[in-house]
């Protein structure tokens, strides 16, 4: 019984890559921005090698000689895009050739109308926004009125917010099926997105009831992994991502010290195939609201509660730690960034102190890991299994 678990701290981009200037993105480096925090320790990460690799290194000099424990690499995008459901599919085995849209001025009368007719109900807002600032400016004349709060920001996505108590958690997510539905075509976005919040003003809050509702994705590693009979257990936001495609078993989590938890339980699990972990805090609680202290207090957590998910491994498991993007929170921007991710492979059969340079595309990921299970490779990359293990 062989297992991989697959753990995306989500937005922890390591520095620009060539093309950030296009995005708006140049001077961009995640984390390094967050190891300015008096908060900021990683010394689990480091003895795993983290701080070796390329981009990383140059900034952590005083690391250069170190011994590690692990195999490390940087991986470049080839996708177009810097948004959470490219980055994910890009690892699961999809190169994306063409941008999901964005709206930086709201979305078109050609979508707004229809939605409006089928829901019932009138939109608000229809701006990029800060998800807490969106509640803040427009809660009130949405519970006064019971219009929804329809926002975007600079990534692919349709967000609904609206007050649990005026539009109740399920009803919601049916409006954001029918978003889904009108968001077709040349207005796909990668993501339909439910923001139910709660309180009075003005002080709102939004809950755990988010849903992701996203675009079925095409052949992932996935896929291939449970059509072989392997288990594909999902971790936090994972199942919305690919829209459950490809998943044997699935836990919703509201914060990371859950998501980890709910790793460390898996540890313990008996199956054959993959674990697949997304941590959003990094991003959703602390990079979009540029808070670097609370950036460097989360990757410090993680890195705190790393030994416990090491302890749980066995003889034949390996464990990838990765990113989707960047989100630097010490940049103007609030939005995500092109950087380049990390990738830190661990195992008894891994490979020490192996550094295998930048490499052309997120894929690899999951190359290799149908290369472990001996799945023949149906999506793009290109496996680097021979190079990692002893």
């Amino acid at each position: 019984m062989k297992r991989i678990f697959l753990v995306v701290l989500d937005s922890v981009g390591i520095g620009e890559m060539p093309d950030a200037g296009i995005y708006g993105d140049e001077g961009s480096h995640t984390l390094y921005s967050a190891s300015t925090s008096k908060y900021f320790s990683m010394a689990n990460m480091k003895k795993l090698g983290l701080f070796h690799i390329d981009g990383v290194k140059e900034k952590f000099a005083e690391i250069e000689n170190a011994s590690y424990e692990g195999t490390v690499a940087r991986l470049a995008e080839s996708s177009k895009g810097k948004d959470t459901t490219t980055g994910h599919w890009e690892i699961a085995g999809i190169i994306s050739e063409k941008p999901f849209p964005t709206y930086p001025n709201g979305f078109p009368e050609e979508i707004l109308k229809p939605f409006e007719e089928r829901t019932g109900r009138k939109v608000l807002c229809n701006l990029p926004y800060s998800g807490t600032d969106v509640i803040r400016d427009y809660g009130k004349e949405h519970v006064e009125t019971g219009a929804l709060i329809v926002y975007t920001s600079a990534d692919s996505v349709f967000q609904i917010a609206a007050h649990e108590e005026v539009v109740p958690v399920k009803e919601l997510y049916h409006y954001c099926e029918i978003a889904r539905e009108l968001l077709t075509a040349e207005h796909s976005v990668g993501r339909v997105i439910a923001r139910p919040f709660i309180g009075t003003y003005p002080d709102y809050k939004r809950t755990s009831n988010r849903h992701d509702y996203s675009l079925q994705p095409s052949l992932t590693m996935l896929d291939q992994l449970k059509e072989t009979g392997h288990d594909v257990l999902a971790v936090g936001k994972i199942n919305d991502i690919f829209a459950g495609k490809g998943v044997t078993d699935t836990v919703r989590t509201q914060e990371n010290a859950e998501g980890i938890e709910r790793l460390i339980e898996r540890t313990q699990w008996d199956f054959n195939g993959l674990c697949f972990v997304n941590l959003v805090d990094f991003d959703m609680v602390y990079g979009h609201r540029n808070d670097v202290d609370g950036y460097a207090k989360a990757l410090t957590y993680f890195d705190e509660q790393l030994p416990r998910v090491l302890e749980g491994l066995r003889e034949d498991d390996i464990i990838m730690i990765t990113a989707d993007h960047g989100c630097d929170p010490a940049t103007p921007s609030t939005d995500h960034s092109r950087e380049y991710i990390p990738l830190v492979v661990y195992g008894s059969k891994v490979k020490k102190g192996v550094n295998l340079g930048t490499r052309k595309t997120f894929a690899d990921i999951a190359a290799t890991i149908l290369d472990y299970y001996q799945v023949e490779k149906r999506i793009a990359g290109t496996s680097f299994l021979k190079d990692i293990l002893q």
